[in-house]
This record gives structure tokens, sequence and C-alpha cells, in this order.
């Protein structure tokens, strides 16, 4: 079965740090950029950060630049989110996704890709 698995929320309080963690099983995920997601109650979901296949390059959303952090690590078919800073706002579940396109560089739109995860839920208070 193939599929992509989140896990590492929880609650923390607002300046402090989460690892989210996606693991990909079923077959390999390298040659396929990787998405974040994340949708907060009442939101529709919204692109967190991506990178691409290789992993040479990523880009972030306004909200979370400079403060979150994406890796992969080929060899275990896991990608990271690296969350520092938190605020009340990033209170969301977040969600991690597989693009569509073979060595793709990845992409903002949630229609490119096509396989997406369970979410785990990130709760900052304030």
């Amino acid at each position: 079965q193939v599929r992509l698995v989140e896990s590492g929320g929880g609650l923390v309080q607002a300046g402090g740090s989460l690892r989210l963690s996606c693991v990909a099983s079923g077959r390999t995920f390298s040659t396929y950029a990787m998405g974040w997601f994340r949708q907060a109650p009442g939101k529709e979901r919204e692109f967190v950060g991506v990178i691409s296949w290789s992993g040479d390059s990523r880009y972030y959303a306004d909200p979370v630049k400079g403060r979150f952090t994406i890796s992969r690590d080929k060899a275990k078919n896991t990608m990271y989110l690296e969350m520092n800073s938190l605020k009340p706002e990033d209170t969301a579940v977040y969600y991690c996704a597989e693009g569509k396109t073979p060595y793709g560089s990845g992409s903002r739109r949630e229609n490119d890709y096509n396989l997406w995860g369970q979410g785990t839920q990130v709760t900052v208070s304030s």
C-alpha cells in the first residue's frame, strides 16, 4: 500500500519548536517533489512549503519563511518540517503531499499533488 504518514505534531507554547516527519511507504518517493500544507479550523488548506525531488531547492509561504525549514532523507524515504518560533496562528493540521510530476521542483498548488497523508495536529498556545 502506497501512503504517506505524518507524525511529530503536538501542543507547544508560542516561541517553541516542533519537527514534523512524513514517512513514505510502498515505493520510493525520491523522484518527486514533496510539499507541506496546513489547514486551520474554519479555513481552507494552505501551502506551507515544498522541497524539490533532488532536495536542492525549497520555497516557503511568506508567513513561515525564516521560521520553517524543509528537508528530506531519501535513504529513509522521509521528509521533515522543522518549525521554530512558533506562533498561535501556526495552529493547524499539517499535511504532507507528493507531487504529481517526476523530477519536479514543486508547486504551491494543491492540484499539483496526488498523494496526501492523513495529517498531524499542531497546536500553539499563547
